[in-house]
């Protein structure tokens, strides 16, 4: 298995700050807009070098968005900032009917997404984000993995034209993806090519199907791991390539098991090519307050339970 290191940890949304940073030097056109949460977002940059393009709308999420969606219309390429469960649940009413129904170019960003937010609990949690977005026609959906490749998703997006819900996370986590890449919009990354089972993850759950395959390795079982940042536009043809070769899958993501990558990937195995698939992910329960370890551990999601999930698929194959 090729094996992957780090020599620091830093935690995704400072990769939003930092891209979004960038983009203030490189394109006039971006503003950015925050729910008073300007230190968790960490777009203090943006303000010191763009302060004339950065609004604070205060604690207002639904009016946000509304005020995004007309900086769209005069051609502007809004960024909004706050946490993921305001970022969604609160305004779904405003992302539908002001941004997805006419495709606005408004680019939602939203950080502490998931169960890893940790002793905010349940409340902040959330873990039906993603179903929500990709449901809205037109949303493109976005769930990066680690500092780097959420700097260059902040920056890639900036240049897409059309709605964007960007996810990212709080707790700090190894940094492992090259910090020069170019990140391609529905293109799934390559962690591991292998035989014997496919794994797929996003977000903060990639790292663990690394640790994962690491196991496996040692027990002798070859995993192909499968970046799937962007959740929607899936990449239908990297996943089917993959089963048709391994004869079987594991879905892992920090979200519900209901309506999240791991459905996403169903439906296409079950009009494309059928397959055994397991699911690693929250069933269908909300969180609760604790660590992110802590958090992580008791709702399934840590590399043991992928290896897990792994032995109960493979059992699975014809």
């Amino acid at each position: 298995m090729k094996k992957y290191t780090y020599t620091e940890k830093k935690d995704t949304r400072s990769g939003f700050g930092a891209g979004l940073a960038e983009l203030a030097d490189k394109n006039p056109d971006v503003v950015a807009l925050c729910a008073d949460l300007i230190g968790s977002l960490k777009m203090e940059k943006f303000i010191e070098k763009a302060p004339e393009r950065f609004f604070q709308i205060g604690i207002a999420e639904a009016n946000m968005i509304g005020i995004a969606a007309g900086l769209a219309i005069e051609g502007k390429i809004p960024f909004t900032g706050t946490f993921a469960n305001f970022s969604t649940g609160r305004v779904y009413d405003q992302i539908r009917q002001s941004v997805a129904y006419s495709g606005k170019n408004v680019k939602i960003c939203a950080s502490h997404a998931g169960l890893t937010l940790g002793e905010d609990g349940a409340t902040h949690q959330i873990l039906e984000d993603i179903g929500l977005m990709k449901m809205l026609p037109g949303m493109t959906v976005i769930n990066t993995c680690d500092y780097n490749q959420t700097k260059a998703a902040t920056i890639a997006i900036a240049d897409y034209d059309g709605p964007v819900y960007l996810r990212f996370g709080r707790p700090v986590i190894p940094v492992f993806t090259d910090e020069n890449q170019t990140f391609e919009i529905g293109k799934a990354w390559m962690v591991n090519e292998g035989k014997d089972v496919t794994i797929v993850a996003t977000g903060h759950l990639v790292w663990e199907a690394i640790k994962a395959g690491e196991i496996l390795e040692e027990q002798g079982i070859d995993a192909e791991i499968i970046n799937i940042h962007t959740i929607k536009p899936l990449d239908s043809e990297a996943v089917l390539k993959s089963v048709k070769k391994t004869g079987c899958i594991v879905t892992a993501e920090e979200h519900n098991r209901l309506g999240g990558l791991g459905d996403s990937v169903a439906q296409l195995l079950i009009t494309e090519h059928l397959a055994p698939q397991e699911y690693v992910a929250v069933n269908d329960s909300f969180g609760e307050s604790g660590t992110p370890g802590q958090l992580m551990e008791k709702y399934g999601l840590t590399a043991n339970d992928i290896v897990e999930a792994v032995k109960k698929v493979m059992k699975r194959k014809s």
